[in-house]
């Protein structure tokens, strides 16, 4: 078990300690579950009156939040108590499951594939016909990567991940559980007898820059001519579908159940609420923001927040809102 001091934590976060305590730290906890060896956070006022209730021994705090730490407690002023934390998770992290052989033995491997030094491939595992693997990669069991794929180096792929033929994918990143990537596109146009619905091949690719985290069950597919694309650093929850020949700039969020359709193009750092869902051939620019369940339906100018289906300016949205509930109870 790790176990810390707070003077040893604080070596880490470069805060200011206020208080006295003589419990080790074992665990991070969240407020109203901690105990005495356990350290918490109070990043929010909202949060600050748990705290008195709390038997955690240690806070990570914002600077900004007032607040004394008792008896036998410690407070760590930070200037952002969230990073901190993120940084005090990486101290206790246990690490990731080890895979004791380079290849198992049952993993299948073409002839023609090639794999980076130190890269690493699970039981049952399938790399396919002119495969590139970079180094540092670890690919855990019941992966299946297809064709001419090319895959960089200090990737993570989890159990259940597809990725089809020819697809691109940068250095450093994540695909969680059971993640699709260079699915066929959703292409169907009616037959001209008008009884049937012909497929549109789909004969593009997916293309993924560096330090991607891709969440479990969700899917890019590829695109029907050219390349779906996602930028570097972007964050995509589980359950997210990003469609055919979409375009994802850098450090873009897409929180769970979101979907993009067809030939949508995000700007640099975009964030897509949950649940929201965007027209096919529409562009939001960099820095927008997308609420929540929301309904895109038109492009969206840089920077700016949207609410609603359909979607709209959010204050305007809020307005109509509070107008409703006014007349509801009119």
């Amino acid at each position: 078990m790790k176990s810390f001091t707070v003077q040893e934590i604080n070596t880490i976060l470069q805060g200011q300690i206020v208080g006295e305590t003589t419990h080790r730290i074992t665990a991070p906890e969240q407020l109203e579950k901690a105990t005495e060896n356990n350290i918490t956070i109070v990043g929010n006022r909202k949060y600050a009156k748990l705290w008195d209730t709390s038997k955690g021994s240690v806070a990570v705090i914002d600077q900004k939040i007032a607040l004394e730490p008792g008896e036998n407690r410690v407070l760590i002023r930070v200037k952002n108590a969230d990073l901190a934390m993120a940084q005090i998770l990486e101290m206790f992290d246990p690490g990731l499951p080890v895979l004791e052989e380079d290849i198992h033995p049952t993993a299948v491997i073409h002839k023609t594939a090639n794999l980076g030094k130190d890269c690493k491939i699970g039981a049952n595992s399938y790399v396919g016909k002119n495969v590139i693997i970079g180094e540092n990669t670890v690919i855990y069991p019941n992966v299946t990567i297809m064709d001419d794929t090319v895959i960089g180096s200090n990737c993570t792929i989890w159990s259940g991940t597809v990725i089809r033929e020819r697809t691109k994918i940068g250095h450093f990143c994540i695909f969680h559980l059971n993640v699709s990537i260079g699915a066929d596109g959703f292409g169907f146009r009616p037959s001209e007898d008008g009884r049937g619905l012909v497929k549109i091949p789909q004969i593009g690719n997916v293309i993924i820059g560096n330090g991607v985290e891709i969440g479990s069950n969700s899917c890019v597919d590829r695109g029907k001519f050219s390349s779906t694309t996602i930028g570097d650093g972007s964050k995509i929850d589980n359950l997210v579908q990003i469609g055919h020949n979409s375009i994802l700039g850098r450090s873009c969020i897409m929180a769970g159940h979101s979907g993009l359709a067809g030939s949508v193009t995000l700007g640099d750092g975009v964030v897509i609420g949950g649940s929201a869902s965007i027209k096919d051939h529409t562009t939001i620019h960099s820095g927008a923001t997308v609420g929540a369940g929301s309904g895109v339906m038109a492009d969206i100018p840089a920077g700016k927040t949207v609410l609603g289906y359909p979607a709209c300016d959010s204050r305007d949205m809020l307005k109509q809102w509070v107008a409703l509930r006014k007349l509801a109870k009119a």
